[in-house]
């Protein structure tokens, strides 16, 4: 039991040789041999083979010579060492038949490259932001964001604080009452200027102008990254245009409540609905969840007095409200 007791309560690998172990392996090599007893105070000294019962009387144990005690411990180390060689030579042997066709017919460029998985694209997120020198510009659409999601986000942008970069996010404006996103905006500080629209486009990342990603399916488990010159100037220039007329965060968005009761998020709901879109894509455009959007849908028909869905959007037209939205370029 006093053993047990030991090695439950050793405080490292028994891989490793302790502080009491070399002590005791020092006195060993000395005096030719130690206590059994003493050696419980580091079971590690048997496991690395260092010690072992003496033939004349069990309740003493010898020291195993140090060159015998270290090369019985480096043979498994250079069988590995010797296994990973193979292993290399024989991934070079497999590899070589296509180095050969890429030297006859190299390929022109890896303008667009698919990743496929969650992991894939995360990985090769975090190798091109942390490659980033001058500029990273993204657009994260939708209201509030994972945890998890966040903390990746938090990780990929902390290495390039107090670098020189310049970083600009647009997010939506409904982002602007998410906590977990304020705490995240708090923790990466002034140098991440950050900006806010009614409705933007998909996610979107670039870096240094020179790669960009988009997602290439809605349950984003697809990406694409892009390094076409023109592809990436493109969508440089889609980011610069929503730039322009979004609202710094710290400035209040300039709604003009000229209905009363109908607030700048209800005038879009309503530009939308007499377009036709139905709950679930309103929501989507706009970055809420559907109950959310319903709600405010509810209080519209309330303030403009209407009993159905279709008289909603007649109602809407004849407020003026769509007139106000045109006349509105922020909006």
């Amino acid at each position: 039991m006093g053993i047990e007791a030991n090695e439950t309560d050793h405080p490292h690998s028994h891989t490793e040789l302790c502080e009491a172990g070399t002590k005791l392996y020092t006195s060993a090599l000395r005096t030719g041999r130690i206590a059994r007893s003493e050696a419980q105070a580091a079971p590690c000294l048997i496991d690395l083979a260092l010690l072992h019962p003496d033939p004349d009387d069990t309740q003493w144990l010898r020291p195993v010579p140090p060159s015998a005690a270290l090369a019985q411990l480096l043979l498994p180390i250079e069988r590995e060492i010797q296994d990973r060689r193979r292993h290399t030579v024989a991934l070079a042997d497999a590899f070589e038949p296509f180095m050969a066709i890429s030297a006859i017919d190299p390929p022109t460029t890896h303008a667009i490259t698919v990743l496929e998985g969650i992991g894939l694209i995360n990985a090769t997120l975090d190798r091109v932001v942390a490659e980033c020198s001058t500029e990273l510009l993204t657009v994260q659409p939708g209201g509030g964001r994972p945890a998890k999601t966040l903390s990746e986000a938090l990780n990929r942008v902390q290495p390039l604080l107090n670098r020189g970069i310049r970083m600009r996010t647009l997010y939506q404006h409904t982002a602007r009452h998410t906590e977990l996103t304020l705490n995240y905006l708090d923790h990466v500080g002034p140098e991440v200027e950050v900006r806010t629209l009614e409705e933007i486009i998909d996610r979107l990342i670039i870096v240094d102008r020179k790669v960009a990603f988009i997602p290439a399916r809605s349950d984003r488990q697809v990406a694409l990254e892009l390094r076409h010159p023109g592809l990436v100037e493109y969508l440089v220039g889609v980011f610069e245009q929503f730039w322009r007329v979004a609202v710094p965060l710290n400035e209040e968005i300039p709604y003009e409540n000229k209905t009363e009761g109908i607030t700048g998020v209800r005038r879009s709901i309503a530009k939308l609905l007499v377009e036709g879109h139905v709950d679930e894509a309103i929501a989507r455009r706009l970055g809420m969840n559907v109950r959310t959007c319903r709600a405010h849908i509810a209080k519209l028909a309330q303030v403009l007095g209407s009993g159905s869905r279709a008289q909603l959007g007649y109602l809407i037209a004849r407020s003026g409200l769509l007139e106000e939205l045109r006349t509105d370029p922020r909006d």
